[in-house]
């Protein structure tokens, strides 16, 4: 029987992989865990709470990543535009 700190070290041995493969990961065990322990069981509950723990992490990785502004967006579009031509001093 898994557990759900069980879950947990396999997913932080392998750090190479992706966050969205660690979540595909955790999902089938914790449908394993489910399957065997029941439904309203808590382990169950807290495979579930760990998934969505790693949803969370996924979401702020995400939003740490750089945001494009309007006039970079743009820049990349129309190098040649007077707004986007950097000059040297």
């Amino acid at each position: 029987m898994t557990t759900v700190n069980q879950i947990q070290k396999q997913i932080q041995k392998s750090p190479q992989t992706t966050i969205d493969e660690k979540i595909l990961a955790a999902i089938v065990k914790a449908r394993e865990i489910c399957e065997i322990d029941g439904k309203n069981s808590s382990t169950c509950i807290q495979a579930w709470n760990l998934i969505q723990q790693l949803q969370i992490e996924k979401a702020q990785e995400k939003q740490a990543k750089h945001r494009k502004t309007d006039l970079e967006i743009y820049c990349e579009n129309h190098p040649e535009a007077l707004e986007c031509l950097i000059y040297d001093t």
